[in-house]
């Protein structure tokens, strides 16, 4: 007989499991969305939208750039930190 391990991981949340089947077609690693970065934040902020599908879709699907995508949007908004 087994026992559950005290220090196991907790089951993965909703949100996670659907960034992780995302179809992220067309694929963009996480250096060429960086290399992408402030030009899809300039684009963001200066025409209310993003125009680069392959970026959008990465962001969706990549928590550590989305984030870092959102900081620097809030970094040259002015804003104290990032909306969450």
């Amino acid at each position: 007989m087994t026992t559950p391990h005290m220090n196991a991981e907790p089951p993965l949340r909703p949100h996670a499991v659907e960034a992780l089947l995302l179809d992220t077609t067309p694929w963009l690693s996480c250096d060429d969305c960086f290399a992408r970065m402030d030009t899809h934040v300039e684009t963001l902020l200066t025409t209310g939208r993003s125009q680069d599908p392959a970026m959008d879709r990465h962001l969706q699907g990549c928590a550590a750039c989305n984030e870092e995508a959102q900081s620097l949007l809030a970094l040259l908004r002015g804003e104290a930190s990032p909306p969450r």
